[in-house]
């Protein structure tokens, strides 16, 4: 059995479970997963349906031939000058889900593509892809570690060549630019490079500017790329020159938030239980309200994906699970700090990607 075979055998008995009666997605990160592949997308409707017998496509006549190349599943195909409303009729027909009872919708298709299936089947109840396709994707197999494993590994080579080249005077996108030119030579398609200096890194999401490091900024590096439908993503800290007032013991801090996260995380454990280890941490420590954002996110053809450690998410967490952990503490004006580790979780616990200590880096 091919992976495309398998993983739509785990999709028809996860819709059985839930008595889901047809998913429907677009291309994007749901269709990558299930097939390896998904067709150019663009504002004409193109949908891999799933019932619980068969597979089809609702193609755009356009795209059918190269589209050919990569699947063997039936395509119901439309033309420009007709539109798509009567070949998605037919697939309906063919996949005997005309009178579908609960459909699922992929969240992360066109607003059209979703209204076209609930047009067509105004009577179903919709979900979205969190209790099937959502669900299968958080469980890796073997040969998405590898590849998760590989990109971490790319990353923390892309992380040590900023190391080595910044200094004071050098721009943020200046450190950026050097970092994604080692994922690029690695072969990975650089995705992110936050690089927060100063005052910046009290911002989790700084956009990475013309701002020139200086002595004593503390600077936050959050950087991913992505190879083989897979991706990274780490962030580590460093300091030009002299640390500033403060940073060893906020780094503590956050370190042991980290270690507080990780000895939480096992399998039956809620996600919730993860983020309130690490943040207990942190609001024990007197800086509570400076963690502004979950504990970690699923990684994996998405760079954000389930299952998300939030301090009311109650999913609870399986073997093979796959999310980083990923607590900091934000100073306004002054400086932040956010140390993050993407894992695996195995039987007795987490397994980290990358072999970067989290320590500081002084440059």
């Amino acid at each position: 059995m091919n992976k495309t075979d398998e993983r739509i055998g785990l999709l028809r008995a996860k819709m059985a479970q839930t008595s889901t009666d047809l998913v429907a997605v677009g291309p994007g990160p749901h269709m990558q997963w299930l097939l390896g592949y998904h067709p150019h997308a663009d504002e004409r409707p193109c949908l891999l349906c799933v019932s619980q017998t068969g597979a089809a496509f609702l193609m755009p006549s356009l795209n059918a031939e190269g589209a050919r190349e990569h699947t063997s599943l039936p395509f119901f195909k439309w033309a420009d000058a007709d539109g798509p409303d009567n070949a998605f009729s037919e697939l309906l027909a063919d996949l005997k889900v005309n009178n579908a009872s609960t459909i699922v919708l992929d969240e992360t298709m066109r607003a059209d593509f979703a209204a076209l299936v609930q047009d067509a089947l105004p009577d179903a109840k919709r979900q979205f892809t969190a209790s099937t396709v959502g669900a299968l994707r958080m469980c890796k197999d073997n040969d998405e570690y590898v590849s998760l494993k590989a990109n971490a590994l790319i990353a923390d080579k892309a992380m040590q060549a900023g190391w080595a080249a910044m200094g004071s005077g050098m721009t943020e996108l200046e450190v950026a630019a050097i970092i994604r030119e080692s994922f690029k030579s690695s072969g990975a398609n650089p995705l992110f490079t936050i690089v927060g200096a100063g005052g910046n890194g009290a911002f989790p999401h700084h956009h990475t500017g013309d701002t020139k490091l200086q002595n004593g900024d503390a600077v936050v590096m959050d950087i991913g790329g992505g190879m083989d439908s897979y991706s990274s993503d780490i962030t580590r800290m460093a300091v030009v020159g002299d640390l500033p007032e403060g940073y060893e013991e906020v780094h503590n801090i956050v370190e042991a938030a980290v270690q507080a996260a990780m000895a939480a995380a096992k399998p039956g454990v809620m996600a919730k239980e993860v983020d309130a280890a690490a943040r207990n941490v942190i609001t024990e420590a007197g800086y509570g309200e400076y963690f502004v954002h979950r504990t970690g996110h699923g990684l994996g053809v998405e760079i954000h994906e389930q299952p998300y450690l939030t301090s009311v998410s109650e999913t609870v967490l399986q073997e093979g699970m796959v999310f980083s952990i990923e607590p900091g503490i934000y100073l306004p004006g002054r400086f932040g700090i956010r140390l993050e580790d993407i894992v695996i979780l195995r039987s007795d616990g987490p397994e980290i990607f990358s072999e970067l200590p989290r320590t500081l880096t002084r440059v």
